[in-house]
């Protein structure tokens, strides 16, 4: 198959979740502009660093860009008269390091491809629509019966998967959406069994998980073929958006913000559970859950992505999820992912940090129970509980699910087998980055407390107190030495001072600082 001869990706195998944080080191004046040294670093490692130099242009530019999100981001204005004074080029510094910041903690700026290229040039140099045309392509070479209508730009958040609109020529009217996705950093599985996989997809049946039409994959990337659905996934219903916008725009700054109904919350989150405890149960791992990964399709909501965790893709909220080690296994991963979904879907946003202290008020306090067991303190600190337990909650246990479609996917043993030892394998890197985060943690803390004002406060007043000990020290043995002479002289012997009754500091070790 022609699809199979694979064009060079020229991919690197990151993970594109790590966040980047961004600090402005100096700043430098040439003929007619200010140049901004700027320290960027891929998650805690120092080691993991570099620098790249920007002008407030090119600042200018990207936040030119990022206006589709609709967000009101503090970018200095410009000012074309005495921008080079020391004192402004200080006061901008200050005013960029504030619009970095902003950029790189908010979830979905951080992630876009915009802000990735600003800050790490050299990693997110590609041109990945470039790429997937050339394996679309290629692919069409050897089934011509499909056609591509549009590229789908940007339509979701990650920025080596790229979506295009597509139409069988003999039916011209029906809609089809293809995906295509290079690998990512958790793909453990050989090119035969992922291949093999991929391949797999279409024979899976299921009321709750969204038809794959065709899939074919090699040896860096899989391409999958889906029906189109006008109504979008249950995110474009909780923001009210358009499926065909660019993500920035749909999600980032809805104009109305609410959530679903209560019946509504009930019924597609007992569907969503149904779903994830069908795959937790044939060993197959997910991941992937957020609400930009369920289609609707008329009163039920279908799971979208199967292919992901195949790929090696890192999940959406890895960035949480990674900060609590209890939360160290794909079925874990899976409840805490479904808590920010339930909460998105009964407040109509996303929480605005995990875990979350307290919940405002909610259609029902059984919503708060469920968010309670997977994204309180407690429940990230301990443990979730399983899709089973969730099952059974009040907020669940009683919906009615009226479906005549039988679930069907047969995976051979041989696959179950490899499926396993994959899974096992990105457990293992979740668990050491967790690891290595908290020790992050805990050395940042130790640091803090350290260079606290309190603790400086006691390390001078211990200081003070050795001085003290010894002067008082010293005084004991000149009196000492003092009184051996004296007794060597006479013949008499004389007791040293005991060390439970030192001798009085001298008024003038006392009163030394006056």
């Amino acid at each position: 198959m022609a699809f199979m001869e694979k064009p060079p990706a020229g991919k690197v195998l990151l993970d594109d979740t790590v966040p980047l944080t961004a600090a402005i080191e100096a700043s430098q004046s040439l003929q007619s502009h200010t140049e901004y040294i700027i320290r960027v670093q891929r998650g805690i490692s120092v080691e993991n660093s570099w620098q790249i130099v920007r002008r407030y242009s090119d600042f200018d530019l990207l936040n030119n860009s990022l206006q589709i999100a609709g967000l009101s981001l503090p970018l200095p204005p410009k000012k074309l008269i005495g921008n080079m004074d020391r004192e402004f080029i200080a006061e901008r510094q200050k005013g960029l390091q504030n619009y970095l910041n902003v950029i790189t903690t908010n979830h979905i700026l951080s992630n876009c491809e915009l802000v990735k290229k600003f800050l790490d040039p050299n990693n997110y140099s590609a041109n990945y629509t470039e790429i997937a045309l050339q394996h679309v392509s290629m692919f069409f070479r050897s089934e011509p019966k499909w056609e591509v209508v549009e590229p789908l730009k940007d339509i979701g958040w990650r920025i080596r998967k790229k979506y295009f609109l597509m139409k069988i020529k003999n039916q011209p009217k029906e809609r089809l959406v293809l995906s295509w996705a290079d690998l990512g950093p958790d793909k453990y599985l050989s090119d035969k069994d992922f291949q093999c996989l991929i391949k797999l997809l279409p024979s899976c049946s299921h009321p709750y998980i969204y038809r794959v039409t065709f899939a074919t994959a090699n040896e860096s990337s899989a391409l999958l073929i889906r029906m189109f659905n006008e109504k979008g996934t249950l995110k474009d219903l909780i923001y009210k958006a358009k499926p065909k916008d660019p993500f920035l725009k749909k999600y980032c700054n809805p104009k109305k913000i609410q959530g679903l109904e209560l019946q509504q919350i009930k019924t597609y989150g007992r569907q969503i559970l149904e779903v994830l405890k069908f795959l937790h149960d044939k060993g197959f791992p997910y991941g992937h859950l957020h609400a930009s990964n369920v289609m609707l399709d008329g009163d039920s909501c279908r799971l979208l992505d199967l292919e992901n965790s195949l790929l090696g893709l890192p999940s959406f909220y890895r960035s949480y999820f990674s900060q609590f080690r209890k939360i160290n296994t794909l079925e874990s991963v899976d409840v805490h992912c479904f808590g920010h979904l339930l909460y998105e879907m009964t407040y109509g946003r996303p929480p605005d940090s995990v875990p979350v202290d307290s919940f405002p008020p909610a259609p029902s306090m059984a919503v708060v129970a469920v968010l309670e067991s997977t994204l309180s303190c407690e429940a990230c600190k301990n443990g979730m509980p399983t899709v089973s337990r969730l099952l059974q909650m009040p907020l669940f246990s009683d919906v009615l699910l009226t479906t005549s479609e039988k679930p069907q996917f047969k995976i051979p043993t041989k696959l179950k087998e490899a499926l396993k030892t994959a899974k096992e394998c990105i457990e293992k890197r979740l668990i050491e980055e967790q690891k290595q985060i908290h020790q992050h943690r805990r050395l940042t803390r130790a640091q803090s407390h350290h260079g606290s004002e309190e603790e400086r406060k006691k390390r001078k007043i211990l200081a003070r107190k050795k001085s003290k000990r010894s002067a008082v020290e010293n005084s004991e043995e000149h009196s000492a030495k003092y009184s051996n002479s004296n007794n060597s002289g006479s013949g008499a012997s004389s007791p040293l001072t005991s060390p439970s009754s030192p001798t009085p500091p001298s008024t003038a070790v006392e009163h030394a600082p006056f």
